[in-house]
């Protein structure tokens, strides 16, 4: 199942929306580059097992 979640870049600080895959577990992390600046974020995706509620918070790509 997926579902679809904002997060605002680390880089540039604008808001990008991004599919989460839910059946990949309730902690995950990939990079992402941002739809506006083209640089890489690393995601770090919680989602709450019971509500499906999805947090994201990003970082550089080191």
């Amino acid at each position: 199942m997926q579902t679809t979640a904002e997060y605002h870049c680390a880089y540039c600080g604008e808001p990008s929306t991004t599919f989460i895959d839910l059946s990949a577990g309730s902690n995950q992390s990939y990079v992402e580059d941002c739809q506006v600046c083209c640089r890489p974020n690393v995601l770090y995706i919680t989602v709450d097992e019971e509500t499906l509620d999805v947090d994201i918070q990003t970082d550089y790509q080191e």
